[in-house]
């Protein structure tokens, strides 16, 4: 299918699925401008359904200048981020997920939400993060304690970066977010 490994266990795409991407966002998007229901419709994501919390901060994360649209450039730079960015830059990017409200800090019920979006999307198939012994909470509370070097209750993004590039099981942990890439292939494959 045009994918081969990359560094942590993710996909990296290829020229010919960004031309097939683009062809579906101008065919999806004639305005050049991708609203967060066609972004959900893009990617094939119930609004209802486990994906549609985790799709939203995606989206969130791929609006780079905050106008609750992506442009065709937006898209293809986050793509380049989430298949060929470094550690470092896909921490920073897998911050933006984590910070629902932009305030520049995650907290614990940040955290929360987004540990318990991905422990939707992926039950049923086995996964490190999956660990049926601790609970959406659970994984919160252990991540803040890790990460949280000032004790302040939030996480700011140098913490963040830190925390992850330091403990083994918070990186593991945040791997589903900091590779979306593997989500997006599945989406893609499900409904292109």
């Amino acid at each position: 299918m045009g994918e081969k490994q990359c560094n942590f266990n993710c996909k990296e795409i290829d020229v010919k699925d960004i031309q097939d991407m683009y062809k579906k966002f101008v065919m999806e998007c004639p305005s050049g401008l991708l609203f967060l229901h066609e972004f959900k419709r893009f990617f094939g994501v119930d609004p209802t359904g486990e994906a549609s919390d985790y799709a939203e901060n995606m989206f969130r994360a791929f609006d780079r200048n905050d106008d609750n649209t992506i442009d065709f450039l937006e898209f293809v730079a986050a793509l380049n981020l989430v298949f060929r960015g470094d550690l470092e830059h896909k921490l920073r990017w897998s911050f933006k997920v984590y910070d629902k409200d932009g305030n520049g800090f995650v907290d614990k019920e940040e955290l929360r939400s987004i540990v318990d979006s991905l422990y939707r999307i992926k039950k049923g198939i086995k996964t490190d993060m999956c660990d049926p012994q601790l609970t959406a909470d659970e994984v919160a509370d252990r991540i803040l304690r890790a990460v949280d070097s000032d004790g302040d209750g939030h996480i700011n993004l140098e913490e963040f970066i830190r925390g992850a590039q330091e403990d083994p099981w918070v990186l593991n942990m945040l791997q589903l977010d900091m590779n979306p890439a593997g989500w997006v292939l599945e989406q893609r494959r499900a409904h292109f």
